[in-house]
């Protein structure tokens, strides 16, 4: 998570949402870096609600946005898919390699307890708001990166450069068509965020 105290932004960091590269690129002008341990870069809305924004509330000037990305969900969930297959995860229970993706999705769509290669959470849960309180005030689609990097260097003043970061190892992510809409069911509210997401600059 990052935070501009000037034009009053905080970057929330969406895992498998370009979130490293973002980090890179941006830190250098931010006011407010959480970054290293997955636990702390990874603060969901909800905890930046209750720890962090009453801090950030007693510095003068008008309150924070909150900013976000979004991935298509089937896409999020493959990213994650290729990124648990990744050489140094062999042998370690949260190993996708062997595993062929309809297999994976299955378990991570399993009512039950789930094998540790499919626990993973929900993008929506990540941007869930703390009760009574409202979701991200900007959330832009992953695909759409480019409108998002257009807003922060209009807000920030600077031209900004992406680079590539924890990128994924290729990986099929071949789906039966039952499996797929078992899954679009299961993530409905994700797709309703990322169908609602920005994809062009404010």
């Amino acid at each position: 998570m990052l935070g501009f105290v000037a034009p009053r932004i905080v970057l929330l960091s969406v895992p498998k949402t370009g979130t490293t590269a973002l980090e890179e690129a941006l830190a250098p002008h931010a006011q407010l870096v959480l970054r290293a341990r997955p636990e702390i870069k990874h603060l969901t809305l909800r905890q930046y609600q209750a720890a962090i924004e009453p801090l950030l509330q007693a510095i003068p000037g008008p309150p924070f946005r909150t900013v976000g990305v979004v991935r298509e969900p089937l896409s999020w969930l493959g990213s994650w898919y290729r990124y648990r297959a990744r050489p140094q995860l062999d042998g370690q229970p949260n190993s996708t390699a062997g595993i062929g993706f309809e297999r994976f999705v299955t378990d991570y769509l399993s009512t039950g307890p789930r094998p540790r290669h499919a626990a993973l959470g929900r993008q929506s849960a990540f941007l869930r708001p703390g009760s009574g309180r409202s979701g991200p005030d900007l959330l832009f689609r992953y695909e759409a990166m480019g409108a998002l990097v257009g807003f922060l260097e209009s807000a920030l003043g600077v031209p900004l450069s992406l680079g590539r970061a924890n990128v994924s190892p290729p990986g099929d992510l071949t789906l039966g068509s039952d499996t797929a809409a078992a899954l679009r069911a299961a993530l409905a509210e994700d797709y309703a965020l990322w169908d609602g997401a920005l994809t062009e600059a404010p």
